[in-house]
């Protein structure tokens, strides 16, 4: 498959068919509810001016809400976000929450970007999408390249135009109400699945030699979760390189 919504959507038929929802409902749940791709241009501390791109891919909210995460990263395109707003739809039907999916993103290496040119980014491109996100209607969260700081902006910028409504996105700092053990909650939710696999294959976690690729928020939580649970990490690597 040549690219991710491929993947997607030939899983999607093979487990439609298992399930026999009927081409109907295939139909319905393939193509997105809408896709929004917006123009952010802003004012580097250079003064010079530089654009990206910015997408958010609302797939479905039969069930709820939509809800998804934000990634800021260099390989952000329409395939890739349409093909996760897709999953996010499942996920959340098959664990029964009472939302739907969409994801979004901005096609940038926030590396090379410093901290109030993220901050004008960040509020940019909520300028262009303010107006179909919102509790009721599609819920942002941090993802790739995003944080608790990130979700933070986009409060600030989205109340602007809607009044002081800090439930427009989750992952957002304690102090504007966001949910303890929200950064831990992805790492945390990764250490678990993993035991109850090993359960199931009656592999003792304690002592297991355990190698971790991607030492991000998810990678460096994962790592300590599965440490505590009486696992040996033996490597870690990230985009920089590896240590064994």
């Amino acid at each position: 498959m040549s690219s991710a919504s491929e993947g997607t959507h030939h899983y999607f038929h093979r487990a439609a068919r298992e399930l026999g929802i009927g081409t109907r409902l295939e139909t319905v749940l393939i193509a997105p509810k809408r896709e929004v791709k917006v123009e952010c241009t802003i004012e580097m501390d250079n003064h010079e001016l530089a654009s990206f791109v910015g997408y958010r891919i609302q797939h479905d909210n039969s069930r709820g809400p939509m809800k998804g995460g934000l990634r800021f990263h260099p390989h952000v395109d329409p395939d890739e976000v349409n093909s996760l707003a897709a999953l996010m739809t499942f996920k959340t039907a098959v664990v029964n929450l009472p939302y739907g999916g969409a994801k979004g993103g901005i096609n940038v290496d926030p590396a090379k970007l410093s901290h109030s040119e993220l901050q004008r980014l960040t509020r940019s491109f909520i300028d262009g999408i303010h107006d179909i996100i919102g509790p009721q209607m599609d819920i942002p969260a941090p993802d790739m390249g995003t944080n608790a700081q990130t979700m933070a902006w986009i409060v600030d910028q989205y109340s602007k135009y809607h009044g002081w409504n800090p439930a427009v996105v989750t992952g957002k700092p304690l102090e504007l109400g966001g949910s303890p053990g929200r950064e831990a909650a992805t790492g945390r939710g990764l250490a678990i699945a993993t035991e109850a696999i090993l359960v199931d294959n009656n592999i003792n976690m304690n002592g297991l030699r355990v190698v971790i690729q991607g030492f991000g928020n998810v990678g460096s939580w994962a790592a300590r979760f599965l440490y505590d649970r009486g696992a040996k990490i033996v490597a870690i690597s990230d985009a920089t390189g590896a240590i064994y």
